[in-house]
């Protein structure tokens, strides 16, 4: 597990777009000074977890792709959140997941009470359905259905990633501290022995 932190960590460094590239950017020139504070681009004990759990609420709720990013790099803003994470969160829910996500949150909408026909969005899906029909079937009833269940998945998985990632954060720099104990304490005892 520690092997993929690390190898998860140096990906992140060297794929994450950096502040310096942001700053450069003429899209991003009006919003500037709040993005790209550093506090929000540090990874901390108390930012990580933040940006982990926004960036799974927005990722699961906000089903659009290209939004997921924006919208979680701007509600990180307010919640002090580091926005590298928060945007990479987004990635849960892509092409291979999202019709997972969809029938699930369709499933917790109709035992909520909601009325939503799977064996129409199966149909949908299985032939390619344009997007025009997409929309007739969630101008049925099928949207409070699937909305409310968005919002209960992305709600569960935001805060049980929250969780996660903060026991994760403590267990890495737990293991961190422990290295370097164990580091201070061999060299002790080689400089006494010679």
């Amino acid at each position: 597990m520690a092997e993929l932190a690390d190898k998860v960590s140096r990906w992140l460094a060297k794929n994450a777009p950096k502040r310096e590239d942001l700053a450069e950017n003429r899209l991003m020139r009006p919003f500037a000074g709040r993005v790209l504070r550093s506090d929000l681009w540090r990874f901390t004990r108390r930012s990580v977890p933040r940006a982990v759990g926004l960036g799974l609420f927005v990722g699961i709720f906000l089903m659009i792709p290209g939004l997921q990013i924006i919208g979680a790099a701007l509600i990180s803003v307010p919640f002090r959140a580091n926005i590298p994470i928060a945007a990479a969160m987004t990635f849960l829910s892509n092409p291979a997941t999202t019709p997972f996500i969809l029938l699930a949150s369709i499933g917790v909408g109709n035992t909520l009470g909601f009325h939503a026909d799977t064996g129409t969005f199966y149909s949908l899906y299985e032939r390619g359905a344009g997007i025009g029909e997409w929309f007739s079937w969630l101008a049925s009833d099928a949207a409070p259905s699937m909305v409310v269940g968005l919002a209960i998945i992305s709600a569960v998985a935001a805060v049980v990633g929250y969780f996660v990632s903060k026991w994760g954060w403590r267990w890495w720099t737990g293991r961190k501290w422990r290295r370097r104990q164990l580091r201070t304490l061999f060299s002790s005892t080689d400089s006494e022995s010679v």
